[in-house]
């Protein structure tokens, strides 16, 4: 069930809205937005770095809401991950973002992962403290990355970044389904020369996962340079929840891999 859960988790988590190069060119060629007081045709303010922020921590507070709820009874883990992954489709595909849709995915999510940091933190004491802070560390390093040393991402390797994500959304798929139609543990449990491969796809997740927020960064940075409307700002704020928590499953899953 466990691993179940897990896989499911995760996969909402890599079902982020990445878009093309030519989506985010309409998005940024859209007519900027102003100021509401302007009139009634003008449909929204622009957005700016507070509104993703803003945003970005109110998500977090409903996660953390949620992963109590999830840590109490962890029972709950594996509907919520369920209904987490239906929502992160649908935000995911949305052209509009829908804030309560985006809230609703952060509940249940939050959900999930307090169900499951609680499985793990019964079988491997302080393994939750260890993740968190691995990911959090994750986090500041790309953002350095991105703020400091100017890392930007060309448009052959949004591509390239596309095509990892989705194929590795596939594998996850696939190995689900396998996983749950044999009773086993999947790809991950098999061993290689005395190695489990999901030390190997562990660690090829975690790079992809923490690659994949110098593309949310990138994504914000564009869009308040464009002045697109503010309401994106949930859209921006959704992407960037959406790969912490698929970094932090990612840690929590390798950091148990190395205590075994």
């Amino acid at each position: 069930m466990m691993n179940r859960a897990i896989n499911q988790g995760a996969q909402a988590g890599r079902n982020q809205p990445v878009m093309s190069d030519e989506e985010l060119n309409n998005l940024f060629n859209q007519p900027a937005a102003q100021n509401r007081n302007a009139g009634p045709q003008v449909a929204d303010r622009a957005m700016t770095y507070d509104d993703v922020m803003m945003k970005t921590g109110v998500l977090f507070a409903i996660l953390l809401a949620g992963a109590v709820v999830g840590w109490l009874v962890p029972i709950l883990a594996l509907p919520a991950a369920l209904i987490a992954l239906v929502l992160g489709l649908v935000n995911a595909f949305k052209k509009e973002p829908s804030k309560a849709l985006i809230i609703g995915y952060a509940a249940f999510e939050g959900v999930f992962l307090g169900g499951i940091s609680g499985i793990f933190e019964s079988m491997y004491p302080g393994i939750v403290v260890q993740a968190v802070l691995a990911t959090l560390s994750v986090f500041g390093v790309m953002l350095a990355l991105f703020k400091f040393k100017g890392v930007r991402y060309g448009s052959k390797m949004m591509k390239f970044m596309m095509i990892a994500v989705g194929g590795y959304a596939v594998f996850s798929i696939i190995n689900f389904f396998f996983a749950m139609f044999t009773g086993s543990g999947g790809a991950r449990n098999i061993e290689i020369f005395g190695m489990p491969l999901g030390i190997v796809i562990g660690i090829v997740a975690t790079v992809l996962a923490a690659m994949t927020l110098i593309m949310d960064f990138q994504m914000i940075e564009e869009g308040v340079k464009h002045k697109i409307p503010e309401k994106y700002s949930w859209m921006c704020a959704f992407s960037l929840m959406v790969t912490l928590v698929w970094l932090y499953i990612e840690i929590l899953r390798l950091i148990s891999y190395f205590r075994d």
